[in-house]
């Protein structure tokens, strides 16, 4: 009896054992499984309106994902800038507005949308100075109007110049970078500028420039998330943990939006009242999530306009930029 009691005492502390190891071998087993040991390196573009990517980099969400690669956050003054060294291979991913990739698109440079976060037409707008004399978009004609070629304020403009009845001819693009023109706006060199948050928000508030409008009814103004497609096709899995990552800066965005407006303050150079402003007139929530026919058949109309105003050298398809989301 004796012999037997120990016996079933020896089987209850071995079936304890196994019950523990298993699960510790499953929670280790999870654990690297959530790792993708692939990303051995992960090159990032971003600029001063990249709010999830500026809270991901300063929490190093990224860096938690994929505790294996070397990280590093690269800044740049637009768009363009961005999916042209994404071209040439010095980034993996980047972070744009609605034109820059079909500029991209249409000279054949190699890219993929993984991503796209909700419109935000309110957040860009064609500006005056505080004293000019132009009230309406017809009174831009024979104007010199600053933009950066290739970006979100271009399509706005582009769409403005139709809505007033004009010619693209019947302006004067000034191609300039954000700063660039910014100086020349405050120089009165240009009597307008095209131009999207936080810059638009800078000069609301700093320059007191006067809307002649915002994007509301003219351009959607999609953020967007692309990549080499080399990239996507080796780290799919990779691929949508940074999707999953971008929504967890967002949701902290959502519920810290003070403590966001200081940060980014800080990262940008941006005052607190400024980056207030540019938060406000962001989507509430601003998640990323894979492209869906929607959104496809908007930038493909933004593809087509360009392509029929001469802006672009051929006509393209922007489903076969898009990433199939595994």
């Amino acid at each position: 009896m004796h012999y037997a009691q120990s016996n079933k005492n020896s089987w209850f502390k071995h079936l304890k054992y196994l019950v523990v190891m298993t699960s510790l071998s499953t929670a280790f087993s999870s654990s690297v499984w959530a790792i993708d040991p692939s990303v051995k390196e992960l090159r990032i573009g971003f600029q001063k309106s990249s709010i999830n990517f500026a809270i991901a980099k300063q929490q190093k969400l990224f860096e938690q994902e994929f505790p294996n690669a070397k990280i590093s956050w690269n800044e740049f003054p637009a768009g363009p800038q961005i999916l042209e060294a994404l071209a040439v291979g010095s980034l993996d991913i980047g972070v744009t507005g609605d034109t820059p990739p079909v500029y991209a698109q249409a000279a054949g440079k190699p890219l993929y949308y993984f991503a796209y976060e909700a419109a935000k037409p309110l957040s860009s707008a064609i500006l005056v100075p505080k004293n000019s004399t132009l009230k309406q978009l017809k009174d831009l004609k024979g104007k010199r109007i600053a933009l950066q070629k290739g970006s979100s304020s271009h399509y706005l403009l582009v769409q403005a110049v139709r809505k007033a009845g004009l010619k693209w001819s019947d302006i004067t693009p000034i191609w300039l970078t954000p700063a660039d023109a910014r100086a020349a706006f405050q120089k009165g060199a240009v009597d307008a500028w095209a131009i999207w948050d936080p810059y638009y928000a800078s000069a609301q508030l700093e320059d007191q420039a006067r809307i002649i409008t915002t994007g509301k009814g003219l351009s959607p103004n999609y953020t967007f998330y692309l990549a080499a497609p080399s990239f996507v096709q080796q780290h799919p899995k990779a691929t949508l943990d940074l999707i999953k990552q971008i929504n967890l800066a967002d949701k902290w965005v959502q519920s810290h939006q003070i403590e966001t407006a200081k940060n980014i303050g800080q990262s940008t150079g941006l005052n607190t009242s400024t980056s207030e402003l540019f938060i406000q007139r962001r989507p509430r929530p601003s998640t990323a999530a894979p492209l869906n026919s929607k959104v496809i058949a908007e930038q493909q109309q933004l593809a087509d306009i360009f392509t029929q105003q001469g802006l672009i050298p051929k006509s393209i398809n922007i489903k076969q930029a898009v990433w199939p989301a595994q």
